[in-house]
């Protein structure tokens, strides 16, 4: 394989949290410019030659409905699309909240495919929070014990925006890691949720997460959105990627292309994003 070949390229688009609101200046979040900046994006990364095109949580804001408004334009794209839900997927009303996954034509909360050589990895970082699990008391009584726990630790990304994992699938996660390595597969893993370095953003798991990952020499990076001013980091050999959030600006644009070779990541950004060379 050449050096000026990749093996494996894909689109990654961050945060739109689309809305048909005016714009939160404090925040700076503007909702309904997040449609044309999508419908920018995907006329862009059509251009190019991609695996697949991946949004890494928040597609909406809040509104089951906004759904509707936002999907139809993926369904425009030559390229596979590829969704997992962020906390604002689940700002939607309870009876709609069992959906959210299906909705985001997700096989499954968490799960994993192959492509190229690679194994992607899908996690469900929502999986244990209070806003996914408003239709389910047991469930929701726990997530806040848990965030009442790490309050009591003085833990920075003791947020009620934040969420954690069960141990269910930590295991699972173990699992497919252990099978990549067995099968020589590189391995890349996305999620809502930074895991390193340390932020108020971070999962509420990060730490034991972000170690499990980095204890696998096969993992090239970890990749995600939540906090929208981005960030980087490397823990063991595994690059911890954040990219910025698409819904920030008024008018311009947020999303990236990712090139894997065998020493090294490219990531090209557009518009905030940077451009990074990551090597392996």
């Amino acid at each position: 394989m050449s050096r000026q070949t990749p093996l494996i390229r894909f689109g990654v688009l961050a945060d739109p949290q689309y809305a048909p609101l005016p714009p939160h200046p404090t925040l700076n979040r503007h909702y309904q410019a997040s449609k044309a900046k999508i419908a920018q994006a995907l006329e862009v990364l059509d251009g190019e030659d991609l695996a697949f095109v991946v949004t890494l949580g928040d597609l909406i804001d809040r509104g089951w409905e906004n759904f509707d408004e936002i999907l139809p334009l993926f369904e425009t794209s030559r390229h596979d699309t590829v969704f997992l839900p962020g906390n604002h997927d689940f700002l939607v009303a309870p009876e709609h909240l069992p959906k959210v996954h299906e909705k985001l034509r997700m096989p499954a909360p968490y799960h994993h495919f192959g492509r190229d050589g690679f194994r992607f990895v899908v996690m469900d970082g929502c999986e244990e929070s209070l806003f996914a699990t408003a239709h389910h008391p047991q469930r929701r009584a726990s997530a806040i014990n848990r965030l009442a726990g790490l309050e009591a630790d003085g833990a920075i990304n003791a947020k009620d925006w934040n969420a954690g994992i069960s141990g269910v699938q930590f295991e699972w996660l173990r699992d497919v890691l252990d099978r990549a390595a067995w099968d020589g597969e590189k391995v890349v893993i996305m999620g809502h949720y930074p895991l390193y370095p340390d932020s108020d953003h971070n999962l509420w798991d990060s730490a034991e997460v972000a170690a499990l990952i980095a204890s696998y020499s096969n993992v090239v990076a970890y990749l995600n959105g939540h906090q929208h001013t981005g960030n980087l980091g490397q823990l063991g050999k595994t690059w911890f990627v954040n990219f910025k959030g698409m819904v920030d600006t008024p008018d311009e644009n947020a999303f990236a292309v990712v090139d894997i070779f065998s020493d090294r990541i490219e990531i090209t950004g557009h518009g905030r994003e940077e451009s990074r060379t990551l090597p392996l």
